[in-house]
């Protein structure tokens, strides 16, 4: 179906923060400036505009219902103009002809209504917003899916798969559950999984947990992981899953290690970490970058002409080390979609990049990362300084004051603060979002050790850690200025 004369029309493939952002921007943009645009969504799921952030939240039951989740329904943004189809999947792009190609995965009906099983739309703009999917171990067996107890935790219908199995509704019974890397999602629907009184094991290539943080702060994560009943396994590798006959429903029973371990299991969870989802887009000849994402201008336009993407499929610049990174989050996600729908509505946005923030909760142990660690920064050619501290959430004589530990990575010869790292208990976490404004800013840990930081009791010590780290880190940059050359 083409746009009819004098009308531009938008196909979005993804409708969820990235696409649905953008659909909704661009549709108000348009109509403030008197454009005609129509907006076509494709989503192949059963929801839009949802966190998957809370899924592992909802697994754990500290989410009581699926439709916490979801900011947004499809009711919703049709209501708001958007021709949006759901479970539909685009399956091929044509640049040429300006086509995607459709199909339905639900047996062709929609809110009650019969439909076509799969077609093909015209566009004059299209934003792809494809997301990322679970990375996968190269290991025989692990292309198994929900129906065989193997589950990613990506999207709403994975968490439902995943709950189905946990819960016993999908007629099994689950006392054993073996999750694959020690990533965010990976830790985080551990802990689900022991709230649940399963009996859980993490596999973990890598020294400690949670790569993108230092080995001596991945310790004290380690420690807590397992202080909570979770079986941590480092310096283990998979090297295979091992699967029941088909005749007793093809289940997953075990596990096994390199090492020549086997970890009994009923489901097995993938925790180690997303790819950029960009088949469409590698397929449809859509430029990559460095990454492997889909590569974007600082207005989410690709290299093919009329060609937009946004969220977890695209590449974004890393505003320390300069280069193009894959950095999934749902925050970025929005921002990102919020600034190609202006664009394409007529609008001018950018998306200026990102230091790498995140942060976490596992267990009763808070986790926040920013900028570079020691490793990244080495790789991006700095000579680094770092700086850890031990100290308090608050003052130490004041009740319910938890430990916390933060560590600074800062350029030798500038000072210039590269990266910082925060592990503790409540009340911890939050801190890094001081350190991610300093690391944005380009602030020197000098000038980080003059910030004006609040200061109650309740809330801090006289000297923040933040502070504490920043002196120490000072010193440090100082001493390396006064080594012979």
């Amino acid at each position: 179906m083409a746009a009819r004369a004098g009308r531009t029309r938008l196909v979005v493939v993804g409708g969820d923060a990235a696409g649905m952002a953008g659909a909704s921007q661009a549709l108000q943009q348009a109509a403030a400036r008197g454009r005609d645009l129509e907006v076509v969504a494709f989503e192949r799921g059963s929801a839009t505009s949802y966190s998957a952030c809370g899924i592992p939240y909802w697994v754990g039951g500290v989410v009581g219902d699926r439709e916490e989740l979801v900011a947004r329904t499809p009711e919703e943004h049709r209501r708001r103009g958007v021709d949006l189809r759901m479970r539909t999947e685009v399956v091929g792009v044509d640049l040429a002809a300006r086509t995607v190609s459709w199909r339905r995965t639900d047996g062709g009906r929609d809110g009650g209504h019969d439909g076509p099983r799969e077609g093909v739309e015209g566009f004059d703009e299209l934003l792809l917003a494809t997301g990322a999917v679970p990375r996968r171990p190269l290991a025989p067996g692990f292309d198994a899916g929900p129906e065989a107890g193997v589950h990613g935790v990506q999207t709403l219908d994975d968490g439902s798969a995943l709950l189905a199995d946990l819960d016993g509704s999908s007629g099994h019974r689950v006392e054993r559950v073996v999750v694959v890397g020690g990533g965010y999602i990976g830790l985080e629907v551990a802990e689900a999984c022991v709230v649940r009184g399963l009996h859980v094991t993490v596999v973990q290539r890598g020294a400690t947990p949670l790569g993108t943080v230092d080995d001596d702060m991945g310790e004290l994560i380690a420690e807590a992981v397992r202080g909570e009943g979770v079986h941590l396994l480092t310096g283990e590798e998979v090297c295979g899953l091992e699967l029941g006959p088909p005749a007793q429903g093809g289940r997953v029973r075990a596990v096994h290690t390199a090492s020549g371990r086997e970890l009994p299991c009923d489901v097995v969870v993938l925790g180690l970490g997303v790819e950029p989802g960009v088949e469409l887009a590698r397929e449809a000849g859509v430029p990559l970058g460095e990454s492997g994402a889909i590569a974007v201008d600082v207005g989410q336009r690709t290299r093919a002409e009329g060609v937009w993407a946004a969220g977890d499929c695209t590449e974004v610049r890393h505003r320390v080390s300069g280069r193009g990174v894959h950095v999934p989050l749902g925050t970025h996600a929005n921002k990102q979609g919020r600034v190609a729908g202006i664009n394409l509505g007529g609008g001018y946005a950018t998306f200026p990049g990102v230091v790498g923030t995140a942060i976490t909760k596992v267990c009763r142990v808070e986790i926040g990362r920013t900028g570079l660690s020691t490793e990244e920064a080495e790789q991006a050619g700095f000579r680094v300084v770092t700086a850890a501290v031990d100290s308090t959430t608050t003052a130490g004589y004041m009740p319910g004051s938890e430990p916390v530990r933060v560590k600074l990575v800062a350029d030798e010869g500038s000072g210039r603060l590269l990266g910082g790292q925060v592990v503790g208990r409540s009340g911890a976490g939050k801190r890094v979002d001081a350190l991610a404004i300093c690391v944005w800013n380009a602030m020197t840990v000098e000038e980080v050790l003059g910030l004006d930081l609040a200061y109650a009791p309740p809330f801090a010590p006289v000297w923040d850690p933040v502070l504490i780290a920043a002196r120490k880190a000072a010193q440090a940059v100082e001493a390396a200025c006064q080594r012979p050359a």
